[in-house]
């Protein structure tokens, strides 16, 4: 099974070190066929923070570093603020208001003039990381206003895997709270995360090659399949 899951993580984390994102919700929908409730959240977390820390290493000179202050003061409010707070409430409607506000802010430009008075790193890191202890899906919030901000599209990418590997960091209680277990799978774990960095490695070097405008292009066309997707699993839930 370490082989397999390992291959798994490489082809998620090689998504992801081409578009942006994809590969670690495409890595949670697969998982639970193979490993207990118990350990699929800090597992894919573990590899997540490989995936994307490593996703950023082969493209530091391309990370916008002045964005990060500002994102990472809002991901410790937004861990403290929603770890206290959204446990005790229903969380049901999150995510139609993330695939909502994507949709809005790519294509709809009146939202986007508007919000843009509003948006900036500090609420966007409180809520990609607040949120992302509740519900999955949150990177794109952060990538929908990266790609309004940046015009490179390695810039986008490589941000982006910063952002998502502090949000992910956020969620080491829950791996220390299973660590006992985490030991007992350290050679599936240490697998994935070998597939996940050989995945950034192998993405990143094809996403280089790649024209700037198309790959802009395609991410917001995933975003928006994505975003339509979660609006319509919130209304057939319903």
């Amino acid at each position: 099974m370490e082989l397999l899951l390992g291959l798994l993580a490489f082809t998620t984390s090689l998504i992801a070190a081409i578009v942006g994102f994809g590969g670690g919700m495409l890595l949670l929908a697969i998982l639970p066929i193979f490993l207990s409730p118990t350990l699929l959240i800090p597992i894919h977390g573990l590899t997540q923070v490989t995936s994307n820390a490593s996703r950023a290493l082969f493209s530091l000179s391309d990370v916008k570093w002045s964005l990060l202050p500002a994102f990472s003061i809002g991901s410790i409010l937004g861990t403290l603020v929603f770890g206290m707070v959204l446990y005790n409430m229903p969380t049901t409607y999150i995510p139609l208001a993330i695939g909502l506000y994507i949709l809005l802010n790519l294509w709809y430009s009146p939202f986007s003039n508007f919000i843009q008075r509003f948006e900036n790193f500090y609420i966007i890191g409180a809520l990609q990381t607040g949120l992302g202890l509740i519900v999955g899906a949150t990177g794109p919030l952060s990538l929908t206003v990266l790609t309004k901000k940046l015009q490179s599209k390695d810039q986008v990418v490589a941000t982006s895997a910063v952002f998502m590997t502090l949000s992910h960091l956020a969620k080491i209680p829950v791996f220390l709270f299973v660590s006992s277990e985490l030991q007992t799978n350290s050679y599936l774990i240490i697998a994935m995360m070998c597939g996940a960095i050989l995945g950034s490695y192998v993405g990143t070097k094809v996403r280089f090659s790649i024209d700037n405008n198309k790959l802009i292009g395609a991410i917001k066309l995933l975003l928006s399949i994505l975003a339509i997707n979660m609006i319509i699993s919130v209304s057939t839930s319903l």
